[in-house]
């Protein structure tokens, strides 16, 4: 008896995914746990386990595509086998005996519940799919799947359709098996194929000829809005018309910060395999001053200002899936050595794309560095659900009043943007300033 899973719920109560690609085929057999496939959520890439033993049946959902929670991915063959849990969402006739079965098994074996994997996947929100339950013609085993007037192509090739606006319906298929390939989306996309009727086809091939030469690809780049890139326009926005942002600068002489990370470089103090830098006393900075200043750490929910005793520091990531601002918890509470660690794992999670959704959930006060990019300062968009957000521009040398004398040292310039119906000017500057005077004198951090 075959059963179908579903997409579960993986957290933060999102509602939709993007599936990015299949770990297995059709006609594997896999293990309990065995990763079948990889998502991407408006927040982070998710890989999902199996939660059962057995053979795939069938793929129900085309890489590239967009899919709701609930929806039907895969299907297992040959029944469920011992020792393994169905999961809920399946189109088993017993799914609910088989639900409440699963979780006393679990905890007689003393394995964890998988994430997604409850009661939410199985909802009565859920629409039966056409067919359900019913074995498959065997062309929708092949990777080249085809239903009645659905044009054969492989996932990969239905992705780059769907980014290059083409309709694979209108595209004349030169494949062995009748199957649309690469090149015929490529070329309906020129202009150069035999039906490149979409809208965006057409449009393409017009620039490609009035240009004279060169391919769609060559004069244009198609990047689908989607993922974690339109969940953080949709909060930059969100934030940018819902609170009057106010921004003030200040530049800060941190000479001393410089020369305190030299020494922590060159001591190998915090231990052999943390990597420090200035940001780490940026951090140290900004959770001081919030002690001394903590209506900075707060935000509005409906008629009240809630001020937080804790500081969970947000530290923007730009990753090559855009930008997201996961947070280290308890930041407060932290010695050098536990943020350096903390602010280490979190950027290399960061980079690999999988920075978990509570990660990026719960932030109280974020910074921004944008001096890695070369650049001096900026006004920056403070995340949802806080207050004040803070940028750390480019370290230069520039001649600074010392005394009597001008003399060369390490300049950067701080910037804060707040929310002024949370934080008047006294406040937001008394807070600048103190994170000024930390990064002026480190000393005062380790107080």
């Amino acid at each position: 008896m075959s059963f179908e899973f579903s997409l579960p719920d993986v957290g933060e109560g999102l509602t939709e995914a993007d599936l990015v690609s299949w770990k297995v085929a059709v006609g594997d057999t896999v293990t309990v746990n065995q990763i079948l496939v990889e998502i991407e959520t408006a927040k982070s890439l998710v890989e999902l386990p199996s939660p059962q033993a057995g053979p795939i049946e069938a793929l129900l959902v085309d890489e590239g595509q967009t899919i709701e929670v609930g929806t039907p991915i895969i299907r297992f063959g040959g029944g469920d086998p011992a020792g393994t849990s169905e999961p809920a969402g399946a189109s088993s006739p017993a799914a609910g005996d088989a639900q409440a079965s699963s979780e006393s098994t679990d905890e007689a074996e003393g394995g964890a519940t998988l994430v997604g994997y409850g009661a939410k996947a199985a909802s009565s929100k859920r629409r039966p799919r056409k067919g359900a339950g019913v074995p498959a013609p065997a062309e929708t085993t092949a990777p080249a799947t085809a239903s009645a007037g659905k044009p054969l192509a492989k996932p990969p090739v239905r992705k780059l359709a769907k980014d290059l606006g083409i309709d694979l319906a209108a595209v004349v298929p030169t494949g062995s098996r009748g199957e649309v390939t690469r090149d015929d989306v490529k070329a309906a996309a020129s202009g150069t194929g035999a039906a490149a009727t979409s809208a965006t086809g057409s449009n393409v091939g017009a620039a490609t000829a009035s240009a004279g030469a060169g391919s769609a690809d060559e004069l244009e780049e198609r990047i689908p809005f989607k993922g974690v890139a339109k969940m953080m326009a949709k909060a930059m926005v969100d934030s940018a018309f819902t609170m009057p942002h106010v921004t003030e600068f200040l530049d800060v002489d941190v000479t001393e910060t410089m020369a305190f990370v030299r020494k922590l470089k060159s001591t190998k103090f915090l231990g052999e395999d943390i990597k420090v830098s200035p940001l780490l006393l940026v951090a140290k900075a900004v959770a001081w001053a919030v002690a001394r200043n903590p209506r900075i750490n707060s935000c509005l929910e409906g008629e009240e200002i809630v001020v937080k005793k804790y500081v969970n520091l947000g530290i923007a990531a730009a990753t090559p899936r855009g930008l997201i601002v996961p947070n280290i918890k308890g930041a407060h509470a932290m010695g050098l050595t536990d943020l350096a660690q903390s602010i280490q794992d979190l950027t290399a999670l960061a980079r690999s794309g999988k920075t978990p959704p509570a990660d990026q959930s719960g932030g109280t006060i974020t910074i921004t560095n944008v001096g890695v990019f070369g650049v001096d300062a900026g006004t920056p968009i403070i995340n949802p659900g806080e207050a004040a957000i803070l940028a750390f521009g480019q370290i230069r040398k520039k001649p600074w009043v010392v005394g009597d004398e001008i003399v060369p040292r390490d300049i950067t310039t701080l910037s804060v943007s707040a929310d002024h119906r949370v934080v008047d000017g006294e406040i937001i500057s008394k807070f600048l300033a103190d994170v000024g005077r930390g990064l002026e004198d480190p000393t005062l951090l380790l107080a």
